[in-house]
């Protein structure tokens, strides 16, 4: 068990590094840019997956084996210049399960406002208290987001530090030319994706992001019946999210990564269990209900 649950918040200005945060795997592909060699993207590439797996984004201590798994594919599609940029970027993140080698997936972003500049075989540096460039500040952006949302899983509320970073990124980029980051620009963008993880008609779903994965996920191991059970009853926690917030950003991001592991978690249950878990998320998610009735037909 990953030792943010014993240092979440003693250690948050302080502690001796043991490694850094994050094993993340970064790709980059461009396949509607035909003239630039792909030494370029193999650099950015590098560039990239050096600033995630190598910088200090915390003072807690975290062993080799206990660093988060997260993904993030980023596809240019276009390039306007010989160091301008544009394309969507996929940010995946999936937490542990205590006494299993499964990874629950948590987060399944698709950001498809990012435009930054590049030089090939430059280090991408990134500054907390200042906008520097916009490939750094997207990539921390994330970072941090990732960071809360793992602490919500093992800690009731753990991630609001992390949340505040990232907020911090956000209040920096407000001059930037780059879009993603105003509350005008869009409802499903970074600005909104941490102001509302913040709200408190969030709080439900943070509950949940504890609820399911302590008390739901991590005891299955012992209880398959009973943790089932306590994911089922975190799923009900969100009704008051859908209910302040309805087709919010957030829950689509949740939902996205959660959809395919809830269908094969419930489709065991008994039948009163399962046609109420059905009841609940063909309302707070009607773009997954294909999946939620082939749930509701039971069987493996």
């Amino acid at each position: 068990m990953r030792n943010t649950l014993i240092f979440l918040f003693a250690t948050l200005t302080g502690g001796t590094a043991v490694a850094q945060e994050f094993n993340c795997k970064v790709s980059v592909l461009a396949p509607q840019v035909q003239s630039t060699p792909k030494r370029v993207f193999q650099s950015m590439e590098t560039s990239i997956s050096q600033l995630m797996n190598t910088r200090r984004w915390t003072a807690l201590n975290f062993s080799p084996q206990e660093r988060i798994d997260c993904n993030m594919l980023l596809t240019i599609n276009d390039q306007s210049s010989a160091d301008n940029f544009k394309g969507t970027l996929q940010v995946i993140y999936s937490r542990p399960v205590f006494g299993s080698d499964y990874m629950s997936p948590v987060v399944d972003i698709l950001d498809n406002s990012v435009q930054f500049t590049y030089l090939e075989n430059t280090q991408i540096e990134f500054s907390p208290e200042r906008f520097t460039n916009n490939l750094s500040s997207v990539i921390a952006f994330y970072a941090y987001y990732i960071l809360g949302v793992d602490a919500d899983t093992y800690a009731l509320n753990g991630g609001t530090d992390f949340y505040a970073q990232a907020q911090t990124v956000v209040t920096n980029a407000q001059n930037a030319s780059e879009s993603g980051w105003k509350a005008f620009e869009d409802q499903k963008n970074r600005y909104w994706l941490i102001d509302n993880q913040q709200q408190g008609a969030f709080r439900p779903m943070r509950e949940f992001l504890y609820s399911y994965h302590r008390n739901g996920f991590d005891a299955m191991a012992t209880d398959l019946a009973g943790g089932r059970k306590a994911c089922a009853a975190a799923i009900e926690l969100l009704k008051a999210v859908h209910q302040a917030k309805p087709s919010s950003y957030n829950l689509q991001v949740m939902f996205n990564a959660k959809y395919n592991e809830l269908v094969q978690l419930f489709r065991g249950s008994d039948p009163q269990e399962r046609a109420k878990v059905y009841n609940t998320l063909q309302i707070i998610d009607p773009g997954h209900i294909n999946q939620y009735l082939e749930m509701m037909r039971g069987g493996r």
